[in-house]
């Protein structure tokens, strides 16, 4: 198991990196395995400290969590927490709804990712730019699922949404979390035949 520990805005020594992944190294070991590679990056804020986990399965699932303290201990401890806590839901939705089946689709393509800068002066002006400007550009993974998956991948991040090619259909599909907290689901090839 290799976990990464980094601070920005603040040193993290050894003593508290120790403390952290042996944290990490607990929760994972009791449900998952060694077999995980991650990040932990602890950040000051205003007084406040915010830490980030995101831990990579080896089945390519990814496991993110986030907590806020007062102190780095206290941040790291509400991470790790919520981390449990996805993992436990993770295995208990293996067993309960997938039979046991704990591989999920592996296919996958490609698909760039863009930053878009937004020009105030070209939003309140009504005449149209002929290109944005793209600040940032990476290469994003489009993975097969099913709708269930997709769904089950959602809640072990912290993304507000997932697009995944649907295991059933072929097409390209988003879910995406909702302001009322349940998880949305959009399917083009079924409004496009609506639409007809």
């Amino acid at each position: 198991m290799s976990i990464q520990v980094t601070g920005k805005n603040m040193e993290t020594g050894d003593a508290f990196q120790t403390y952290v992944t042996d944290k990490a190294r607990a929760v994972l070991d009791k449900y998952i395995g060694p077999e995980i590679s991650g990040h932990i990056r602890i950040e000051k804020i205003r007084g406040q400290f915010k830490t980030n986990c995101s831990m990579r399965l080896k089945t390519g699932l990814m496991l993110e969590s986030q907590g806020t303290g007062n102190d780095p201990h206290a941040s790291a401890d509400a991470a790790m927490e919520r981390l449990e806590k996805r993992v436990r839901r993770y295995k208990r939705r293996l067993k309960d709804h997938h039979h046991g089946n704990s591989q999920p689709a592996t296919t996958f393509s490609s698909a760039n990712d863009y930053v878009v800068q937004m020009d105030d002066e070209a939003i309140e002006n009504t005449v149209e730019t002929t290109d944005p400007v793209i600040i940032a550009e990476a290469v994003r993974e489009v993975r097969e699922y099913s709708v269930s998956q997709a769904v089950m991948q959602l809640d072990l991040t912290e993304q507000a949404f997932m697009v995944f090619r649907n295991a059933g259909t072929g097409t390209i599909n988003i879910v995406y979390r909702r302001e009322d907290g349940h998880v949305g689901w959009i399917n083009p090839e079924v409004s496009a035949a609506a639409a007809e």
